[in-house]
């Protein structure tokens, strides 16, 4: 699968040419709700055979080969390199997919078997109707080595709404957690409707997590945090009251996101996390934690001081990084999940927390700041799909940022006020992608389920095994 970025004057068809594709795989890969319509600068993803790999400092020609499982020279082919042993950090590649000729007596299975691929991978590449069809001099080509990854998404949809979304997404999911149940002072849990989604959720095979929280969004959850956080007796009571709801509704693990920790609970909130491992693991739960995007083990504020990450790390099953929100919905504009803040954070987790437990957090929503910005006004949500028709509807160009390596554009509206949105496309969730590909972290975790980004969840595939847990 290849991105490729609208120029001035290209029309949908033209595209489709250039790549040899049909249109209406590129209309339902990104969702077109008016093919019509192309804006500059907007991003589209071609599901072509193809897939590009930008090299990274260090990385050799034959390294970047057994990674794809593709020879060197078809590598230099496709790209003409006239010096193969210069490679430029940075540089992309163009990786053409491998090409099998069915042998008289091969099956399926045989190769499969062959190039270590699944043959439902086969099967889907090379849209094959009939599997034991296959005959001598057939040209079958061979998915991507790809990397295994576990995938969590928050929800905070209406329950049926939640539950269509699971259904519609499900194949692209590990964990699904509706967010969340909220701890009153008494020690109790606030109530959710959530039997919609966890049976949508088992149905699909995803396993649903349990989200619990100190804070909404009118409120920031410090005292509360403490008066649990210190008092054994309520400590206890949470934890009680966790099990029960699990137990009751068939939630298989649990994610504690404890956020504006008062610093002085540091350590207490350490103490909660392992009672909690203590009391879950031999019932055959799993637990989780969410935490502020740190890029220092003394990093100063309320948003970070108790989030102990490597306690974190060694206490809980594995931990979601909450690499968002840069973008505030009530700060200035800019963008919300910035690559370049993400890796400080992930270079950070890394050095306390091993690979193979760290979640990348990752929004998956669109703001629209009115401008100029005046502190604690409110910028609007909504979804990518929704920002791209904003473009269109105002004739704006996209543009797009390659430090924090995310999407924008200006408009004025029919008010002739200023706006300036921020979102996400294909390019931005790849760059995130080539991130956790980097660090080799356990998985994706979005927030949240509800905004419609079908390239999004094209590219997730298309770059991982999207791993699957037995209930």
């Amino acid at each position: 699968m290849l991105i490729h970025v609208v120029r001035s004057g290209e029309t949908l068809w033209q595209i489709a040419q250039r790549y040899n594709v049909n249109m209406n795989g590129i209309i339902q890969g990104n969702g077109l709700e008016n093919p019509n319509r192309l804006v500059i600068g907007q991003s589209l993803v071609i599901p072509v055979p193809q897939t590009t790999h930008i090299v990274r400092s260090g990385e050799t020609l034959w390294l970047i080969s057994q990674r794809y499982d593709v020879p060197i020279n078809l590598i230099v082919q496709a790209n003409q390199l006239t010096d193969p042993n210069v490679l430029n950090p940075g540089m992309k590649l163009l990786i053409p997919p491998k090409i099998h000729i069915t042998q008289p007596g091969e099956t399926l299975w045989l190769i499969a078997n062959r190039y270590g691929a699944a043959i439902q991978a086969i099967i889907r590449e090379n849209n094959i109707q009939d599997p034991n069809l296959i005959y001598p001099g057939l040209q079958l080509r061979i998915p991507f080595r790809k990397q295994n990854i576990e995938v969590n998404a928050y929800s905070y949809q209406a329950d049926a709404a939640g539950a269509q979304t699971i259904r519609e997404l499900g194949d692209s999911l590990t964990y699904h957690s509706p967010f969340a149940y909220l701890i009153r002072e008494s020690g109790d849990l606030q109530p959710v409707n959530d039997e919609l989604m966890i049976a949508a959720a088992r149905a699909e095979n995803v396993i649903p997590m349990m989200s619990v929280t100190n804070f909404t969004s009118t409120a920031a959850g410090s005292n509360l945090a403490h008066t649990i956080l210190a008092t054994p007796e309520l400590r206890d009571r949470v934890i009680n009251n966790i099990l029960q709801i699990m137990e009751k509704k068939g939630y298989r693990g649990v994610n504690i996101d404890f956020e504006n920790v008062l610093p002085a609970d540091r350590e207490n909130y350490n103490q909660f996390l392992q009672l909690a491992v203590d009391r879950l693991h031999p019932r055959g739960y799993f637990v989780s934690t969410a935490v502020a995007p740190k890029v220092s083990g003394t990093q100063a504020g309320l948003l970070y001081e108790a989030h102990d990450y490597e306690a974190h790390g060694r206490i809980a099953d594995f931990v979601v990084l909450m690499t968002y929100e840069w973008g505030y919905r009530l700060g200035p504009p800019q963008a919300i999940s910035p690559i370049n803040q993400m890796r400080r954070v992930v270079e950070y987790a890394r050095s306390v927390i091993p690979a193979e437990k760290i979640f990348l957090g990752f929004q998956i929503y669109a703001r629209d700041w009115l401008l100029p910005h005046v502190q604690g006004q409110e910028a609007e949500t909504f979804s990518t799909q929704e920002a791209v028709a904003r473009a269109v509807k105002y004739g704006a160009s996209i543009q797009y940022d390659t430090v924090t390596q995310s999407p924008f554009f200006r408009y004025a509206d029919e008010q002739g006020r200023g706006h300036e949105v921020w979102f996400e496309d294909a390019r931005s969730a790849q760059a995130k992608f080539d991130l956790a590909k980097e660090f080799n972290l356990r998985g994706i975790s979005y927030w949240a389920l509800g905004y419609p980004f079908p390239s999004n969840w094209a590219l997730l595939n298309d770059n991982f095994n999207i791993r699957k847990i037995n209930q």
